[in-house]
């Protein structure tokens, strides 16, 4: 007797009139599923008998063929719509396939979203009674004569939607088969692959509001690095960015398909900042060459584009950098401080997005927690900024009722939380490069949003969908396509945020915010620690001493505080030595910089007298001027030292300046004088110098010595001068042989003068000069 399975169960089962009570029907499923396994286990018994070390065994059954459903068009059909079904199916086993068809079947209507959950979950495995009969007799299919091992083949059927027969409003599993014969066993369904099929032929009076937040969010790319230059050139970490904004990246793909879409638009004020920056030479890390012409053309491309996508469309603008929320409420409150980064990333996003997108109203009264994950910390930390909405989601604020509410609810203290539906959020997650994979997960999002509107037909409510906050490029592709296919309004209609957040909340809707153990510790792991909040203390410290002694202080707390806002963004979840390696490259920048101003280290010195000069210089080596400086001196012994009043210390960039103090000697031995810089509010700046001092000091009676020894030299040598003097006149007297009567005779006095009667011994001058006015002249 041969075995027969698949169809041709089916058949004999519709024969015999109608389905059999439960019991039976199980009965029937462990017969069939016996009967099914006999061919199978003696085809096994027969190879191990045959070759005991064979390779793995033949595929057979209904897992022969892998039967891929690739496109699936229009997603959600009305009546008189042709449906177009197309894929490819590949023999897995080792024996060819012959007299193979591709067929459609519809299954069971699918009545809830739990039951749509557990269709996910179904093996693909042929079942008969649930996935039904091949529409039309077979009249629709797709035929292969010979199907060998590992080829795949294509097909593509299309058929009108009344050849299905649905019956009414509703979802139903859409079956792909493919049947055919291996080893003589006849006909049978040797794969199967199912999708969803929300059939809505009449628009619902009252369609549910989809809200859908299209998020344009990247990672930190900007460093707190600047060219030592006016222009104050940008240095990012790699050029991902330009990647990412090119055509086909990422980003771009973003701007392209939100365009045409009804969505909210939520974007990281630090991302267009980026973008902004390429307009113009940038640097790369580790890369002296300069980015221009190519990248500031896909810059400004991409902008132009962003500004036409949201032009007359709701924005809103996260905290500069996409502040992690959660991590600061469960980290960072404890340092003191750290609220303030989120304070000014709010400040900084809205005039960032407005500066650079003009004329577009921006709203940050939004706050987006990690994955919508909600506790009391987190909601308090959220609103702290000024923000009066949290974004949560329904797998944190659960509710227990048996459909989907409207999105809002009041949670107290003024507070809203606008809860996205977690089944719709998560919907475009995971690989969707395939195309099966894509199509499964536009269909199964249109079957959940058909589902809330049949929960409550009579009732009308907003929903929102906050996907995950970087979508690859397949995973926007296909949420395009799913909101694209709501394009008619059958049961949907479009919403933008605001007007979620001002809809009717429901009174059944749960307000109570879960508590901080309910808390997925899944994320708790991925959050920045305590100290990083430190880090970040330490370095807005350095930035807050640093920026009062600046000429032009923008140059520096721009890029500082851009470069700490960038290390609390929620993208370095899952990154802990990503997220720790750029704080310490902002800190040992900002370090590096403070370093250039300091004061030039002395060598010892001498002081001998009651007064002197010590000199101290500061040396500027930054691209602009400081001021606001004091220079002050410290003598460890000021009874003998006295090193005078600070002084107020100006230095153009890239200058020196020597500063004179001048000191007062009290009394004689060595002291240690230290030299500090200080800002105008009486800060220490930068690293003092030591210097020693030896100090000579000199009494009156030791002036009065050296005052009387000075003047014995000098009476001495005018002495000395007085005798060379006279020796000089009578050396010609002496020598003369004419005598007194010669011509030398005249002397000095001139013809006819007498000559000076008095002889050589005459006694010395009394004058001071000890040789007489008259000699000296």
């Amino acid at each position: 007797m041969t075995t027969r399975t698949g169809e041709r169960v089916a058949e004999a089962a519709d024969t015999q009139g109608p389905p059999p009570p439960p019991a039976r029907r199980g009965w029937r499923r462990t017969t069939l599923t016996v009967l099914t396994g006999l061919p199978l286990l003696a085809g096994l018994l027969q190879v191990t008998a045959a070759s005991p070390a064979a390779a793995a065994p033949d595929v057979t059954g209904p897992r022969t063929v892998d039967v891929s459903l690739d496109a699936l068009s229009p997603a959600a059909p009305r009546e008189g719509d042709r449906i177009t079904v197309s894929g490819t199916v590949t023999n897995k086993g080792e024996r060819p396939v012959t007299d193979a068809h591709v067929g459609i079947r519809v299954g069971a209507e699918l009545d809830s979203r739990s039951a749509i959950e557990d269709a996910t979950k179904q093996e693909k495995e042929f079942a008969p009674w649930t996935d039904g009969e091949e529409v039309a007799d077979g009249k629709y299919r797709k035929s292969f004569a010979r199907l060998a091992p590992g080829v795949p083949h294509g097909f593509s059927i299309t058929l009108p939607a009344d050849a299905l027969d649905l019956g009414g409003d509703g979802i139903y599993q859409l079956g792909v088969s493919l049947s055919g014969e291996t080893g003589g066993n006849g006909e049978e369904v040797l794969g199967i692959q199912r999708t969803f099929l929300p059939w809505q032929p009449e628009d619902t009076e009252r369609r549910t509001r989809m809200t859908y937040l299209w998020p344009l969010i990247s990672s930190a790319h900007l460093t707190a690095e600047t060219a030592s230059d006016e222009a104050q050139t940008p240095t990012f970490e790699d050029d991902e960015l330009a990647e990412e904004i090119a055509p086909g990246g990422r980003l771009q793909q973003m701007v392209s398909l939100g365009a045409d879409l009804p969505v909210t638009w939520v974007l990281d004020p630090d991302l267009l900042a980026s973008v902004e920056a390429m307009r113009k030479p940038y640097l790369v890390k580790d890369d002296d060459s300069p980015r221009s012409d190519r990248n500031k053309k896909l810059a400004d491309q991409w902008l132009a584009d962003l500004e036409k996508a949201v032009a007359g469309k709701k924005i809103v603008a996260l905290p500069f950098g996409d502040t992690d929320v959660a991590s600061l409420a469960h980290h960072g409150t404890p340092v003191v401080g750290s609220l303030n980064h989120l304070k000014t990333a709010t400040e900084r996003a809205e005039t960032t997005v407005e500066s650079i997108l003009l004329d577009e109203e921006v709203s940050t009264d939004y706050a987006w927690p990690a994955e919508g994950a909600v506790d009391p910390a987190i909601v308090q930390t959220a609103t702290s900024a000024g923000a009066d909405t949290v974004l949560a989601r329904s797998d944190s604020l659960k509710d227990s009722l048996t459909y989907t509410p409207t999105a809002v609810r009041a949670v107290g203290g003024g507070t809203k939380a606008v809860v996205a539906d977690a089944g719709l959020s998560t919907a475009f997650e995971g690989d969707l490069t395939s195309a099966e994979s894509s199509t499964r997960a536009v269909q199964e999002f249109l079957a959940q949003s058909l589902a809330i509107t049949l929960q409550e037909p009579g009732k009308q409510r907003s929903i929102v969908v906050a996907p995950q906050r970087m979508p690859s490029v397949s995973q926007a592709q296909s949420m395009a396509r799913a909101i694209d296919a709501l394009s008619d309004q059958r049961w949907s209609s479009p919403a933008d945020l605001d007007e979620a957040a001002d809809a009717t909340p429901d009174p059944r809707a749960t307000t109570r915010i879960p508590g901080a153990g309910a808390y997925p510790k899944r994320l708790s792991k991925q959050e920045l620690p305590v100290s990083a909040f430190r880090d970040l203390g330490t370095t807005q410290g350095m930035l807050d001493r640093f920026q009062v002694i600046l000429s032009e202080p923008d140059r520096v707390t721009t890029p500082f505080g851009s470069a700490i806002n960038r290390s609390l963004s929620n993208s370095w979840r899952g990154d802990a030595s990503g997220a720790s390696g750029y704080r310490a490259a902002v800190e040992s920048y900002l370090q590096g910089l403070t370093d250039k101003v300091h004061l030039i280290p002395k060598s010892d010195a001498t002081l001998s007298g009651r007064s002197a000069t010590i000199p101290v210089t500061v040396q500027n080596n930054l691209v602009q001027g400081v001021e606001n400086l004091t220079l002050k001196l410290v003598s460890d012994r000021d009874t003998r030292l006295d090193v005078g009043d600070p002084q107020r210390i100006e230095v153009s960039g890239g200058h020196s300046q020597s500063v004179k103090f001048a000191t007062t000697v009290k009394a004689n031995g060595p002291a240690k004088v230290t030299a500090q810089l200080f800002t105008a509010d009486g800060t220490p700046y930068g690293e003092p110098i030591t210097f020693g001092v030896d100090v000579t000091e000199v009494t009156p009676t030791v002036m009065l010595v050296i005052a009387g020894g000075l003047l014995l030299l000098v009476l001495a040598g005018i002495r000395m001068y007085g005798k060379r003097k006279r020796a000089a006149r009578e050396a010609p007297a002496e020598e003369d042989p004419e005598g007194p009567t010669g011509p030398a005779a005249e002397g000095d006095d001139g013809p006819g003068q007498p000559s000076d009667p008095r002889p050589d011994t005459a006694p010395e001058s009394t004058e001071p000069s000890g040789t007489g006015e008259k000699v000296d002249r």
